[in-house]
């Protein structure tokens, strides 16, 4: 039985396991921070042992490795209406961070 976990951040939710990558929205961090410590888990598995959280489970945390930032593709966004010469063209790119995970701490 794989140990995982199932853990929300920036309003999304990542089922992670052990030394698996991940890219999540940019998080605020410090200067030169290498490790990353998640503690919005809502699930998390343990071999047979299953802990669902109500919404977060107490004192469990996944411990990440932060290996840099990178940005998404670019997606645009066009409004146009006929006949009145409006046109309206936006553009964003999407920052992200890649993370590793290095271990699961399940709670209580």
């Amino acid at each position: 039985m794989a140990n995982y976990a199932i853990i929300e951040t920036g309003g999304k939710q990542y089922r992670v396991e052990p030394a698996a990558e991940l890219e999540v929205e940019l998080l605020p961090l410090e200067e030169n921070q290498k490790e990353v410590v998640l503690d919005q888990v809502l699930l998390v598995r343990d071999g047979d042992k299953v802990q669902i959280g109500t919404p977060c489970v107490k004192d469990a945390k996944v411990i990440c490795e932060s290996l840099g930032t990178l940005r998404g593709p670019k997606t645009f966004s066009f409004k146009f209406r006929r006949r009145e010469k409006y046109r309206k063209k936006h553009g964003h790119r999407q920052n992200y961070l890649r993370l590793k995970v290095k271990e699961i701490i399940a709670g209580s």
